[in-house]
């Protein structure tokens, strides 16, 4: 009942007279053919009565050819109703799941394949159940008055074989309700297995994957990969569906049987003379009319009850508690003004996984650069989720300026923060959106000198105003905008979509802390130097943390942290840990022996 309430809310916020509408609508369709059954029975026994009357044959043929009209033309009337309040009911439950989805503080569910799993669901769900539900619901209705007409036509001429006719939908509807319910736990168990075949299919057709696929001829196994997964869910709805087949067929026998049964006694009786031409058509389109609407009423609550069990997703992600607490009145997050803090923090990303952070104690005063270096793994990527609070420390806190980031709002946290990540975002949008994201204030207010501004600090300018349309050419293939064909979509390199991604961070403007994570990888040499040469500039005087594994391009700040097996083992400026002969002193030694001996070679010249 819960999932009902749910759906008639959405469909009445669609659209509250679409469903007046339908349900009038539909509540005619249910009286249209009882109506017609029973005139027909008073036309034959005026016709087979002597001396019948011309005017009332004419007045009954009339409301039978006007019941009929009616049963041909509410069909299509109420499949438009029903039509528009599913589109409308779709738009609105689809925009508040995401809104829901959107309220997720941070990445833990984004990183759960069983949510994953869910939301897929849901977003089925959401847009269809709801339209369905609520068609079922007047269906269930309509079918209800038009078992009780046509069941109160039959008691007239036998209430025995009335009370047959009735019992005989009890087994349907409990066969029906538990195919319902092996339906919807079918859907969730073959979940992952319809996502793998998804993953596949759409890997085949990406731009991105298509280079390597061909060269490395791997096209073939991941087809055979994807149809091995289809297989396997076509299997299971096999099983589903001859199930299905079983039971419906042995259902329509025995209903069958009733009917036959019935028939054969009214015939008699008719031959006995205790019934009428008229009450053997009653009986007829009765009978009929009855196991029709009852089958018709046991498949509508049998899809409705699937229906609801998949609405159900859909009510748990939109009805979900925020992944990360935020306080009731949170405390305002005020210009970094002392620098931030890393109090004995401990973090897993759940109990089964081994710790992250062990115990991390780390100052980033305010004003100054401080830069995360270690192996892979070590934890630097973890540090920085939590710096953004995707995720909250299991022991110990984070403090701006002695606050502990619980107790502030997330939103306005990371409004103080710019970034550019090592695995930042290409959008199949246009030069202009791809960078006016960085701060979508200035990109709905059309602040296209900003926009242009952050694309020349980050040295993207000249790229994008080559392009084809310039700052309005879409940076994909992917489809077209407007009058733009999918041929004047420009893909770029990864070293032009980076300094893309850097203009981005750019246009955020004065932040009051900026983190950099890997933000040259991919650049050749020229670049590189360029990036970093505007980086240091950009971040002078200002409060950033900047990860690299090029150890030359963290040597100039003002203290740099080692982290081994999620723990701090060094920190310091490059001098002091060069003379410390530590864990940096030899990473920078073997990067810088790299330099040397490829610089040994013959043409290339001399070390950077």
């Amino acid at each position: 009942m819960r999932g009902v309430a749910a759906a008639l809310v959405l469909a009445w916020r669609a659209g509250w007279y679409l469903l007046l509408g339908l349900a009038a609508t539909t509540l005619l369709q249910a009286v249209a053919p009882v109506t017609a059954t029973w005139l027909t029975k008073l036309v034959l026994d005026e016709i087979a009565a002597p001396g019948s009357d011309t005017g009332g044959l004419l007045l009954l043929g009339g409301g039978l050819a006007l019941a009929g009209a009616a049963t041909l033309l509410l069909p299509a009337a109420a499949q438009y109703l029903n039509s528009e309040i599913q589109r409308r009911v779709g738009l609105l439950s689809q925009d508040e799941l995401f809104a829901a989805v959107e309220r997720f503080v941070g990445l833990a569910r984004f990183e759960n394949p069983a949510f994953l799993d869910r939301l897929r669901l849901a977003q089925q769900s959401g847009g269809q159940t709801p339209a369905m539900v609520v068609a079922g619901v007047f269906t269930l209705g309509s079918g209800t008055v038009t078992v009780l007409g046509y069941l109160g036509s039959l008691v007239v001429v036998s209430p025995w074989m009335a009370l047959a006719v009735l019992l005989s939908a009890v087994p349907v509807l409990i066969a029906e309700l538990r195919l319902s319910r092996r339906r919807a736990a079918l859907m969730w168990r073959i979940g992952p297995v319809e996502r793998r075949e998804i993953f596949f299919r759409e890997l085949l057709a990406d731009v991105r994957a298509a280079k390597e696929l061909r060269l490395f001829g791997i096209s073939a196994y991941l087809r055979e990969r994807m149809t091995r997964e289809r297989r396997t869910a076509n299997a299971e709805h096999r099983r589903m569906d001859r199930r299905q087949l079983a039971v419906q067929s042995g259902l329509g026998l025995f209903s069958a049987a009733v009917a036959g049964a019935g028939l054969v006694w009214v015939v008699l009786a008719a031959a006995e003379g205790r019934l009428t031409v008229g009450d053997i058509s009653l009986f007829v389109g009765a009978v009929t009319g009855v196991q029709s609407a009852l089958v018709q009423l046991v498949r509508e609550v049998s899809l409705a009850h699937q229906q609801l069990l998949m609405f159900d997703h859909y009510l748990q992600v939109v009805g979900s508690e925020p992944d990360l607490p935020v306080a009731a009145r949170p405390r305002p997050v005020p210009p970094l003004r002392r620098g931030i803090e890393f109090r004995d923090v401990w973090f897993r990303y759940s109990p089964e996984h081994p710790w992250t952070l062990r115990g991390v104690d780390l100052v980033i005063p305010h004003g100054r650069s401080v830069a995360l270096v270690g192996r892979n793994g070590a934890g630097k990527s973890t540090l920085v989720k939590l710096l953004c609070r995707m995720y909250d420390p299991e022991r110990g806190a984070v403090l701006w300026d002695g606050v502990d980031l619980r107790e502030m709002d997330p939103a306005e946290l990371r409004r103080r923060i710019g970034a550019v990540f090592q695995d930042y975002m290409e959008y199949d949008l246009t030069a202009r959106e791809n960078i006016g994201l960085g701060d979508v204030a200035r990109l709905r207010a059309g602040d296209d000198a900003a926009v242009r501004a952050a694309a020349e600090r980050a040295g993207a300018h000249a790229i994008v105003a080559g392009l084809p349309r310039g700052y309005d050419t879409l940076l994909t293939r992917m489809f077209f905008d407007g009058d733009q064909d999918a041929e004047s979509g420009v893909p770029l390199s990864g070293g032009q979509w980076q300094r893309v991604a850097l203009a981005r961070a750019y246009l955020r403007g004065e932040r009051d802390l900026l983190i950099l994570d890997e933000p040259s990888s991919g650049l050749d040499a020229e670049a590189e130097y360029e990036i970093h040469t505007g980086l240091r500039e950009h971040r002078r005087g200002r409060t950033s943390l900047l990860i690299s594994h090029r150890l030359g391009a963290v040597r100039d700040a003002d203290r740099i942290v080692v982290l081994e097996e999620g723990r701090v083992v060094e920190s310091g400026d490059h001098a002091e840990l060069m003379a410390a002969d530590g864990v940096y002193a030899r990473l920078f030694g073997m990067q810088a022996r790299g330099y040397q001996e490829a610089a040994a070679l013959p043409g290339l010249g001399e070390a950077p």
